[in-house]
């Protein structure tokens, strides 16, 4: 019987959804030129179930670049009204569009000249038609069994607002960095970190001249713990690299002479490399895809600057 009932919820807020795409149109490219335009915040509001999907909204309009608040129609009426500024524009979410509290605030919004985006199901409504922009996200039906509690329409308002949101951080080429400095916590975070930031550079990089003999290079692996060392050129350029697999394989087929062998003589020549601004997650995927468990980081000229071992990017847990 649940499982029934998940089936027939899913499927009418999946229609609901259907049916607001077939309804898109010029009202929607205005609104966002509307809300793209402004010099301002993008000022949510909403009541009830409304107000929690403007909160919702509101906040990935803020972490995808465009500057944005929740403002609480009702306590708009007792003192919030200051928060609004001219400059501002704002998204009202209101399914009946005659929510009192909101309806309120439209001489405020017209004494500021803010102009107003509505996301309404009744397009009639006093709301929409105060409005510069009204967006139709009606539904026929909610998926409550009872044909009540706000379901359908609180999905297809959210939706909407998603949509509005990535329009304009498209409009406003938002780039990865971009999302990176708004989201330096958390696991959005870390997936959005740089290798520059993760690497072992400076006295913690493992790194031999071509002409360091062996007893160097062991040293040099053991103490930067890596179980690698890089092999650079004179002017710092890298010529390849060691690992505790190569020295085992030099080992085995050379025996003691290896001892008397220098680091260039036993690298891995062009071995995999990545410039500092790779994202920490491309790295892992780079390194899982390789087999292999570290990457050294090098400048355009070939510089060395640091390496990423496997081990830092899994502590990050990026997966």
């Amino acid at each position: 019987m649940s499982l029934e009932t998940a089936r027939r919820v899913l499927k009418i807020e999946a229609q609901a959804i259907e049916d607001v795409l077939a309804r898109l149109d010029a009202s929607y490219e205005k609104a966002v030129e509307l809300l793209f335009a402004c010099k301002g915040r993008v000022v949510v509001t909403g009541m009830g179930k409304s107000g929690l999907i403007g909160r919702k909204i509101s906040a990935t309009l803020s972490s995808t670049g465009t500057p944005s608040f929740f403002l609480h129609a009702a306590e708009a009426l007792h003192g919030d009204l200051g928060m609004l500024a001219r400059g501002d524009a704002m998204l009202a979410v209101s399914y009946g569009g005659e929510t009192e509290e909101i309806v309120r605030l439209l001489e405020a919004l017209k004494r500021l000249e803010m102009p107003l985006v509505t996301l309404t199901g009744n397009t009639k409504s006093t709301l929409a038609e105060a409005s510069d922009v009204v967006l139709d996200v009606s539904v026929r039906e909610e998926a409550c069994s009872m044909n009540l509690a706000p379901t359908a329409s609180t999905t297809v308002a959210m939706a909407v607002g998603d949509a509005v949101a990535i329009s304009l951080l498209e409009r406003r080429d938002f780039r990865p960095d971009d999302f990176a400095a708004l989201h330096p916590g958390g696991r959005l975070g870390k997936k959005l970190l740089r290798v520059e930031h993760l690497m072992h550079a400076g006295a913690a990089l493992p790194r031999v001249s071509t002409t360091a003999p062996m007893t160097d290079v062991f040293h040099e692996m053991s103490a930067k713990k890596l179980g690698m060392t890089t092999v650079t050129e004179a002017d710092g350029r890298l010529a390849g690299i060691l690992t505790d697999g190569d020295l085992r394989r030099l080992m085995e087929k050379h025996r003691g002479a290896v001892l008397e062998m220098r680091a260039g003589d036993g690298m891995t020549k062009n071995p995999q490399t990545i410039g500092p601004h790779v994202l920490a997650s491309e790295a892992l995927n780079l390194m899982e895809k390789r087999k292999i468990t570290s990457v050294v980081v090098v400048d355009e000229a070939k510089g060395v600057l640091g390496v990423v071992h496997l081990h830092d990017l899994w502590t990050l847990e990026l997966i």
